[in-house]
């Protein structure tokens, strides 16, 4: 960068055709009809195929791993990486605690699209939620609950139970993307500090969001999702004003 902040033309353009070359990477895997674990052509034959030196290549093959698009293994060669949401979270957790030292704007956001998520889903969950799910689900208040009373932080039993809430409806990709913003949120929570959190008082929000879920007010158990998350909103801004 030069020192006006303006990025050079030449640079621009070469990061440009890099990104093309990476969409390139993907469109012949698309076409080829590629799986996760089957192998890419080699280097030789990529470089033919996309008409591009093989420097650069591997340059936009770099990229491709770090996306957790392709898995390159020494030795052995390339492949279609199975799914990995792991880089999603480290971007994510990223851009929400690098927020935290300005006005948290990105942190909060990260927090809305998780509030939207699970209090939007709840109803289509309960529909289809069977009575062994339910009491699984209750397993994980019960586990909270102990935890608060023994003095004692319930991070592992919370993140089960919000798991549970939406297995019923059998998305892997939603389950992904919950296990992505768990990871985010629970990154942005250690950054903020815990607070005064009231152990028990939180517990006791799980028991009423299960409570709603179990009588089937669906409305109720939207309701009680979406005032889950107040208290980590509440501790950003917190945060971002001290």
């Amino acid at each position: 960068m030069t020192t006006s902040g303006v990025v050079p033309q030449a640079r621009f353009s070469a990061q440009t055709r890099l990104r093309a070359l990476q969409a390139d990477i993907m469109d012949l895997i698309l076409e080829r009809e590629l799986e996760a674990g089957d192998p890419l052509p080699t280097e030789n034959e990529l470089s033919v195929a996309l008409g591009v030196g093989r420097n650069t290549l591997r340059e936009s093959l770099k990229v491709l791993q770090a996306l957790g698009v392709i898995e390159i293994r020494h030795g052995f060669g390339m492949f279609v990486a199975p799914s990995n949401f792991e880089a999603l979270a480290d971007g994510l957790s990223f851009r929400g605690r690098l927020s935290l030292r300005h006005q948290g704007v990105e942190a909060l956001q990260l927090v809305d699209v998780r509030q939207a998520l699970e209090s939007g889903l709840i109803g289509s969950s309960m529909d289809v939620m069977t009575t062994e799910q339910l009491a699984l689900i209750e397993d994980s208040v019960k586990k909270m609950e102990e935890q608060a009373a023994a003095g004692e932080h319930f991070v592992a039993a919370d993140a089960e139970f919000h798991r549970r809430l939406f297995e019923p409806l059998n998305n892997d990709l939603l389950l992904n993307l919950m296990g992505v913003f768990w990871k985010v949120y629970r990154k942005i929570h250690v950054e903020i500090g815990m607070g005064n959190e009231d152990l028990i008082a939180t517990a006791a929000m799980h028991r009423s969001i299960y409570t709603a879920v179990a009588s089937g007010d669906k409305i109720a158990a939207s309701e009680r999702l979406n005032r889950h998350f107040d208290g980590i909103r509440s501790r950003i801004g917190e945060a971002v004003s001290e």
